[in-house]
C-alpha cells in the first residue's frame, strides 16, 4: 500500500473521531488540537489496525515506551506506514 493511500486512510479516520471533514485535517495538527479525547484516542487505533491489517502496541500513547508516536497526525502517519510495512512484508 502505498504512503499516500495509507495518509488519506489515517486522515479520514481521525477526521471521523474529531467529526471534522478529511480536508480539515493536516498532518501537523495534534489530536488534541483536533479535540480528540482519550477515548476518541483508542476508537482510532481500533479503526486503524481494522483499516490496515496490523497491531498497534498497546503502549502507543506513552511515547517514550512505543516506537509508535502519536504526536501528530503526520507522526500517526509515519507509524502505521511502518507497522504496514512490517507487519505485511
Amino acid at each position: 500500500m502505498a504512503k499516500d493511500d495509507i495518509a488519506t486512510r489515517v486522515i479520514e479516520i481521525v477526521a471521523e473521531q474529531a467529526v471534522l471533514d478529511p480536508g480539515d485535517v493536516s498532518p501537523d495538527q495534534t489530536l488534541e488540537d483536533l479535540g480528540i479525547d482519550s477515548l476518541g484516542l483508542v476508537e482510532a487505533i481500533f479503526a486503524i489496525e481494522e483499516a490496515f491489517d496490523i497491531s498497534v502496541p498497546f503502549n502507543a500513547n506513552e511515547p517514550s515506551e512505543s516506537d509508535f508516536d502519536i504526536s501528530s497526525v503526520g507522526a500517526i502517519i509515519e507509524a502505521v506506514t511502518g507497522l504496514v510495512r512490517d507487519q505485511k512484508g
